[in-house]
């Protein structure tokens, strides 16, 4: 009997994810662990396996579309089966789990054509056709963010494409048959780097000489970070406090590690052990709002922002409070790896109870940095650089200092607690030993 392939839970905040790239074709033998597809969330692109053995009989959600999560995205079965009408509670499923109509087909009775192994649900042939691509009413080209992607690399206009997604979106395979159909000299050359953002020229509807205006499309984790930061800015009543920490001892105990290893941990990584055992002295800052009411978590986890592709992505260091020195840097620098080369797992994404983010080395002395719900707290870490100091004996001297903001939620630290708190960060960084007790 076959088996239904669902769109899987890959986040804890997941709602619904976009087939990037199929790895496997409809025909396929398939086994059980075998990569089916890449699937972009709301915080990664990550790859799924199968959870049967068998072929696979039909591809239902296509390259560039998106599904809702458990919505129905393939079946696998036995060679000789045919692909069967999707079961009632397969679509009850996608039904609950919620997805916009672009994710899923909201009617039946549509004719039309679909590509060599991409048939649709039984009972939804697709969007009527046409020789141009459909339009919404604003007269904007519906198409996926990787067909724009797409068709800006190629120099290809949507506007000419047909488009043969649900309710005639634009989809990856639509370009590359534009692509192919299309004579050389009618193709433009690409009007973007590999891997750069679409974005569609719009002719400008106001004066002041501006010129054409672009509109770019958010990837889905750039929609996430988008609603979350607006969400904590509006939602959460934050209040910043600033320290200036002498890290003269924390240079110097790095000059002695770098003597003795190549990799020696990085001024970030002290960074991240000092505020996992001010965490655990202070566990109200290791607490998150929850339904009015507070949170205090058992684990000090602390997340460490990288900068991604056009996005910001947080792993996190579990347990950083008793982990050495050495552990939090090999594994700071494993995260950051998996991050820049889309390896990064859901569960390495998760659990966060606190996070650290450091923009000091693009010369960045101090900012403000946003609360990752439902974290309390967040702290930013500035430049280091050598700034006056008066020395014991009242003299200037020159000093290695960084700035260190902390943003905290007031509903859950108030301000004597959070300066308790970072003052604890700055005495264990001024004396690092103590980190190693």
């Amino acid at each position: 009997m076959a088996v239904d392939v669902i769109m899987p839970r890959l986040s804890d905040s997941m709602e619904e994810g976009t087939v990037l790239r199929w790895l496997k074709s409809a025909g396929d033998p398939v086994s059980v662990g075998d990569e089916l597809a890449e699937i972009e969330t709301d915080k990664a692109n990550m790859t799924f396996e199968a959870e049967a053995d068998g072929v696979l009989l039909e591809i239902v959600v296509a390259e560039g579309e998106t599904a809702p999560l458990g919505g129905l995205l393939a079946r696998i079965g036995a060679p000789e089966e045919q692909p069967a009408t999707a079961p009632a509670a397969s679509l009850a499923a996608a039904d609950r789990v919620g997805g916009s109509e672009d994710a899923r087909p909201a009617a039946e009775g549509r004719t039309g054509a679909h590509p060599e192994g991409h048939r649709p649900r039984s009972g939804w042939s697709g969007p009527a056709r046409s020789s141009a691509g459909t339009q919404p009413s604003n007269g904007r080209v519906s198409a996926s963010p990787v067909a724009r992607r797409l068709a800006a690399q190629r120099g290809v206009e949507l506007a000419g494409v047909t488009g043969t997604g649900p309710r005639g979106r634009i989809v990856k395979r639509d370009v590359e048959a534009a692509v192919v159909a299309a004579p050389v000299s009618a193709v433009a050359p690409a009007a973007a780097a590999p891997g750069a953002t679409a974005a569609a020229p719009v002719p400008s509807t106001g004066g002041g000489g501006r010129g054409e205006a672009e509109v770019q499309e958010l990837s889905r984790l750039q929609q996430v970070i988008a609603r979350r930061m607006a969400e904590s800015k509006a939602t959460i009543p934050d209040f910043a406090l600033w320290a200036d920490v002498d890290m003269s001892a924390c240079v110097a105990l790095r000059g002695q590690m770098k003597a003795m290893t190549e990799k020696a941990p990085s001024y970030n990584d002290m960074i991240v052990k000092a505020a996992a055992l001010a965490l655990r002295d202070f566990p109200q800052a290791n607490a998150s709002w929850r339904d009015g009411a507070i949170e205090l978590h058992g684990r000090v986890n602390v997340g460490v922002a990288v900068a991604a592709d056009d996005a910001l992505v947080v792993p996190t260091v579990f347990d950083a409070d008793i982990r050495s020195l050495g552990e939090i840097s090999r594994e700071t620098r494993r995260l950051a790896g998996a991050v820049r080369d889309g390896a990064v797992t859901p569960p390495e994404l998760s659990g966060g109870t606190f996070t650290v983010s450091n923009l000091g080395m693009y010369g960045v002395r101090a900012f403000a940095a946003i609360v990752n719900p439902p974290q309390a707290a967040i702290l930013s870490v500035g430049e280091l650089a050598k700034r006056p100091a008066v020395a014991d004996d009242g003299s200037i001297v020159a000093r290695e200092q960084l700035t260190l903001g902390l943003i905290s939620d007031h509903r859950v630290l108030y301000g004597a607690d959070a300066a308790r708190f970072l003052a604890r960060i700055r005495e264990l960084l001024e004396q690092p030993l103590a980190m190693a007790l």
